[in-house]
């Protein structure tokens, strides 16, 4: 469970080559000789509000219940907002991301927001810090770099091309995890739904025929932000919404019989495995990673080309990418030369590409986060 092999005898796998228990969860690990009484040190944590504020209360943003926290409040009508910076109050440092409720300007007296966030805190085990003024250590919380979170309206695209899994993890990781709401749209209904009710479509791994091309591009038209992953990568550049330049293996045998053709196309799968990224922590994307490298799951042979700006680039591969799992060493070095993740515009709308599954199995915590940043940061991107 913890450990990070990467040579094998064999090149071929029924299932996954690797299933690292922290590099899923993103999380600090270390070896330890000595024995640990285990049950003591995963307590439940239970959040706390340091005292009532007629100004405005911050969030760290590292929390992995950020989401659920959000979605709480929009759904009380409370308004929060976005840092684009990182900055220190009191020796008290916040990350790029990290959350602002004012006080003022909201539907709901302070009272009850305090009420509020003291019962969300506990069920989340976040921790909320008052503020006792609107400027606090050269900070102005009425400044640009606090953007509003906007209420958004989810929509998962399910049905014939859309693979089950994919949709399913996605299904598990908004309905049963956060408990943000998210609309199941089958495909055969696409035509008679109209998708500019939903902020944001999610489009699970598709390779299917049946989607009337039209149909997103009006939706994206109108301004609409559709997240893709992975094969649907490949039918959004077919249709020409996207122009994508990718890296391809086009390695041939040699001296591979007939017998072992198919052990040599089997080499070439990547079945599953765990590659080491870098991020740019100030790009929307990342807010809310504490680590400036993230662990990826990719269970799959798509390599997009980087774009041309490095700040457009906010997750790469780093150079001794391969963590722990199989693969072969050609399509090794075109992953170092590719990049997971992209954005894209059509018109009015974003595009949020994702190469890697940020949700396998719904064991990978460690990038839902990702995930859950195109939905709330998406206007921040």
């Amino acid at each position: 469970m913890f450990d990070t092999q990467t040579e094998f005898k064999d090149s071929l796998f029924y299932d996954v080559s690797a299933w690292t228990f922290p590099l899923a969860f993103n999380v600090n690990y270390d070896f330890l000789k000595e024995n640990f009484e285990g049950n003591k040190l995963f307590e439940k944590p239970v959040g706390k509000i340091n005292s009532f504020s007629n100004y405005g209360y911050l969030i760290k943003p590292h929390d992995y219940n950020l989401p659920a926290f959000i979605n709480y409040l929009q759904e009380k009508e409370i308004r929060l907002k976005s840092s684009s910076k990182s900055f220190k109050i009191k020796n008290n440092y916040f990350d790029y991301g990290s959350i602002l409720i004012p006080v003022e300007g909201q539907s709901q007296k302070p009272e009850k927001i305090f009420d509020l966030l003291t019962n969300i805190s506990n069920k989340t085990g976040i921790d909320v810090y008052a503020l006792s003024s609107g400027y606090e250590d050269n900070v102005g919380f009425g400044s640009n770099s606090f953007t509003t979170i906007l209420k958004s309206k989810v929509g998962l695209i399910v049905g014939s091309g859309v693979r089950a899994y994919d949709a399913g993890e996605i299904w598990h990781l908004f309905d049963t995890r956060y408990k943000i709401p998210i609309t199941k749209i089958d495909i055969k209904n696409l035509n008679r739904t109209n998708l500019l009710e939903y902020s944001h479509i999610i489009l699970p791994s598709y390779s299917g025929n049946n989607i009337d091309i039209k149909k997103i591009e009006n939706y994206l038209k109108n301004g609409g932000n559709l997240i893709a992953y992975r094969s649907s990568i490949n039918w959004l550049e077919k249709n020409k919404i996207i122009s994508i330049d990718f890296l391809k293996n086009d390695k041939y045998a040699s001296n591979v019989s007939f017998e072992n053709r198919g052990k040599f196309s089997g080499s070439q799968v990547i079945g599953g495995t765990i590659f080491n990224t870098k991020i740019d922590k100030s790009h929307p994307i990342n807010f809310g990673i504490i680590n400036d490298n993230l662990p990826t799951f990719k269970n799959n042979t798509i390599f997009m080309k980087p774009e041309k700006n490095s700040f457009n680039n906010p997750i790469q591969y780093s150079k001794n990418a391969l963590l722990s799992g199989y693969v072969s060493d050609d399509n090794l070095e075109l992953l170092i030369k590719s990049v997971p993740f992209k954005i894209k515009r059509y018109f009015s709308g974003k595009i949020f590409l994702f190469a890697d599954n940020t949700n396998f199995r719904a064991f990978w915590y460690g990038t839902n986060r990702l995930l859950m940043n195109t939905i709330y940061l998406s206007n921040k991107m």
